[in-house]
């Protein structure tokens, strides 16, 4: 069979824009003579739909989206559309809403099969909106009875029902699997290991079609591909493009497969999660504040890679505590970017700051109140400058400060996206030196300095936080292996240590709920958005 792979970037919402680009595509594909056109999961209303599942008006204008899709198929008679869309189907209850996959054929809807295993958790509560299936089916079409699976089918056998041992026994002999699976670092492995086993378990071929793109938070890699019957790569896909690709199952001519270095896949993430961010709200220029720490200067670098050197403007906000060397490093990343930089100084607002409230902090000595004050005095700047301009403030903070809250709500964390809200500092780190791998991008003194806030005389993050190899490993253990605290100590973690820890995570809930959108690239998806209480009484 001819089949073709329509590896594409939908906007969540957007049904009309998806339902003209599905058009585009299946007309683009008419010299091709494709048998079969496979679009991800619930890709005519875009992935995440969230809430929008809950309005009937978003319900009904799929519906009719899905009508117009089999008046259009009748201009391609041979020609099969297999996608994803929300469907409102009879069930064992009556009437409810399916995760559906739909294959139409000459203006007929031949086929539909509804997703069975959901899940349940932050971004992904499909269980909240959609009813599982209670079986799973297959159809013949061109010569091939098709089996198809939508997104976590895939992983059932080893914790659920074995889906794909069913779409056997039923006889399938093409086994298709429509995703939308946000990217985490070190998916990609698992994805390819568990399709293979599947191919390996039944000798059956097997395609693999996911979305690529962002949308919100989430990033989507694509990868898609296709191994036939023994194993071996029939397709496949780049991941991190949209990409159209058309061949035949009876074809013996294999491709390489080669998982894509780990580094690599989250700079490439990164970039798209902020490009896609600015191209669906509207956004053109992105705005920071470069510090001179490495953080800010990852971030700037991101941004210039995602929107061009032209659409980032960088800004050195120096207090009387900021060395001499911050804002050197500062414009020499702007100079090797290329892009526009400007220094405000916010020493004098900051006095005017001090000589206000002095009469009222008598008696008081300088703490860390003064500290946040010129924090707070830059996210004011930034967010006028936005405002002004119409400009997009990125926050720079990474995973590790803001699990702890060695950050300051209201000062440098205000803004539109968290470029580095999931990314850890000792892979900030490995992101540097990702970039400067083949010229000087970031400066090495950048690099090489001791992390600083410099809101204070002589100021290190070292003089509050653990050393980060150690804090980051103590945070991944606690809060996406779920180990206790007293698992951690006999882990050889120093107990004050993790006391601390434990404790810092705690108390700074309040400002992780109140943090702008960050993009997901590190964490698992059922370890992307956990809550804790904020009257703590466990620690």
């Amino acid at each position: 069979m001819r089949i073709t792979i329509a590896q594409l970037n939908p906007v969540a919402g957007a049904i009309e824009k998806n339902l003209a680009l599905m058009k585009k595509t299946l007309e683009e594909q008419k010299q091709k003579e494709s048998e079969l056109l496979i679009f991800p999961e619930l890709f005519l209303g875009g992935y995440p739909p969230l809430s929008l599942l809950k309005k009937t008006w978003f319900i009904r204008k799929t519906e009719e989206a899905v009508e117009k899709l089999c008046v259009f198929s009748r201009n391609f008679p041979h020609t099969g559309l297999l996608f994803g869309v929300p469907r409102v189907l009879k069930g064992v209850q009556g009437e409810s809403l399916f995760n559906s996959a739909v294959l139409i054929c000459g203006g007929e809807i031949i086929f539909e099969q509804a997703k069975t295993v959901l899940p349940e958790f932050s971004l992904f509560d499909e269980k909240h909106y959609f009813t599982s299936a209670t079986k799973v089916e297959t159809v013949n079409f061109q010569g091939e009875k098709l089996g198809i699976l939508l997104g976590e089918d895939v992983w059932s056998g080893a914790t659920s029902e074995d889906l794909v041992g069913k779409l056997k026994e039923k006889g399938a002999t093409l086994l298709i699997n429509l995703a939308a699976f946000p990217f985490y670092k070190g998916l990609e492995r698992v994805i390819y290991n568990t399709i293979k086993e599947h191919v390996q378990k039944h000798q059956l071929p097997f395609i693999f079609v996911n979305q690529v793109g962002a949308n919100d938070e989430l990033v989507f890699a694509g990868k898609s591909f296709c191994l036939d019957g023994e194993g071996q790569p029939l397709a496949v896909l780049t991941p991190f493009q949209e990409q159209v690709l058309t061949f035949n199952t009876q074809e013996r001519q294999r491709e390489n497969y080669a998982l894509q270095e780990e580094i690599e896949s989250v700079y490439e993430a990164l970039v798209l999660g902020i490009k896609d961010y600015f191209k669906k709200t509207g956004f053109r220029k992105a705005l920071l504040g470069l510090s001179g720490g490495i953080d800010s200067a990852l971030v700037c670098a991101l941004a210039v890679a995602a929107l061009g050197k032209e659409n980032v403007v960088g800004i050195s906000m120096p207090s009387p505590f900021s060395s001499l060397g911050s804002v050197e490093d500062s414009r020499q990343l702007a100079q090797n970017l290329g892009i526009d930089f400007q220094v405000i100084s916010i020493t004098s607002i900051y006095e005017t700051y001090l000589n206000t409230l002095q009469e009222h902090f008598v008696g008081r000595c300088a703490d860390l109140t003064e500290e946040n004050i010129q924090a707070r005095i830059r996210g004011n700047l930034l967010m006028a400058l936005a405002n002004k301009f119409g400009y997009l403030v990125l926050t720079t903070g990474n995973k590790s400060e803001l699990v702890v809250g060695y950050c300051t709500l209201y000062g440098d964390m205000s803004g539109g996206l968290g470029v580095l809200s999931d990314v850890p500092k000792t892979l900030v780190y490995q992101l540097a030196h990702y970039l400067n791998r083949e010229k000087e991008i970031i400066p090495v003194s950048i690099i090489e300095k001791a992390p600083s806030a410099e809101l204070r005389p002589e100021q290190k993050d070292a003089d509050t936080l653990p050393p980060y190899e150690i804090l980051d490993r103590l945070l991944f253990l606690y809060l996406e292996e779920d180990y206790a605290p007293e698992e951690l100590v006999q882990e050889g973690f120093a107990a004050e240590t993790v006391e601390w820890m434990v404790k810092a995570v705690a108390r700074s809930e309040y400002k992780r709920r109140q943090a702008v959108p960050g993009l997901k690239v590190n964490s698992k998806p059922g370890k992307m958005e956990q809550r804790m209480p904020l009257t703590v009484q466990y620690c």
